[in-house]
């Protein structure tokens, strides 16, 4: 083979390669922007439902405070349907008077509750304890069995009772023979924010309403507005102005956004509704 064929045989070589090399940047870069594409999209998606979820609680505690009571919502836990901007939208309010208080509540009341989301009478008994003694000052542990520093440490826990009130619901979770399973059936129904020692029955849900001692089916049938007459709930009025609020906000893509909140009415900066005191909020993914 001649030098010449050899040269130009090594140049097509060269350029084959250069060709190989130009495809596969191409696709990268092809590759690169289509993903950048979805997550932008997916990211967009987000904002959207946040905004939407944002935009239902907003909703729900101005109607809730609406000065007109046909047209008031009740911050007893029903559901209320909302659409906006094409999506379909579930909002729950809860007075937070309706729920138990993990600072004030006495161990007959924390017990019962605790049993009646499925915990055993004896562990009741003592979970309830353990959240007095969490929540006082001394170093005694309660006479129906609770947890103070030597139990917590004898169960290989790295800290002791908080010998202080609680500031979040979440503080539950550290408590001495809780469990996740507990947690999660009890949290819907306790709080940090009344101080009130017994929850109000207009506002409890029916576990709180068991707790109480109160059969649930008469005071949540009452609650029911019947065909063609008013509301229950106008005769309500608004509550404490302290409440929990969920909003759900299911957009055309099937993903859905929630916020989940606790606010009070006012107390905020001026110009502002309310003051929130715990948030939380995400987006699930569509359905497949």
């Amino acid at each position: 083979m001649s030098p010449t064929r050899e040269a130009r045989g090594a140049a097509l070589l060269l350029v084959l390669w250069v060709i190989a090399l130009l495809a596969a940047l191409v696709g990268g870069f092809a590759l690169t922007a289509r993903l950048e594409q979805l997550q932008g999209g997916v990211l967009a998606r987000g904002a959207v439902g946040a905004e939407l979820a944002r935009a239902g609680l907003e909703v729900a505690v101005a109607r809730v405070q609406d000065p007109f009571p046909e047209r008031r919502w009740s911050p007893d836990g029903r559901d209320y349907a909302w659409r906006f901007a094409g999506s379909e939208l579930t909002l729950r309010i809860v007075d937070e008077s309706g729920k138990v208080d993990l600072n004030a509540a006495q161990p007959p009341l924390l017990a019962a509750l605790f049993r009646t989301a499925g915990a055993a009478p004896a562990d009741a008994e003592r979970l309830a304890g353990a959240v007095l003694d969490w929540r006082d000052a001394d170093d005694l542990v309660q006479p129906a069995g609770g947890a103070e520093d030597p139990q917590y440490a004898a169960a290989g826990l790295p800290y002791g009772a908080k010998d202080a009130p609680f500031e979040t619901i979440g503080e539950l979770q550290q408590i001495l023979g809780m469990t996740p399973a507990l947690y999660a059936a009890v949290a819907p129904y306790v709080t940090v924010y009344t101080g009130q020692p017994s929850p109000d029955p207009r506002f409890a849900a029916a576990p709180v309403l068991e707790a109480m001692g109160i059969d649930p089916a008469p005071v949540l049938e009452q609650r029911q507005p019947l065909p063609g007459m008013p509301d229950p709930a106008a005769a309500l009025g608004s509550g404490t102005g302290t409440y929990s609020i969920e909003s759900r906000a299911r957009m055309s893509d099937g993903r859905e956004a929630v916020l989940q909140a606790v606010v009070r009415v006012g107390g905020g900066a001026p110009g502002t509704a309310y003051t929130p005191l715990s948030w939380r909020e995400g987006v699930s993914a569509s359905e497949p």
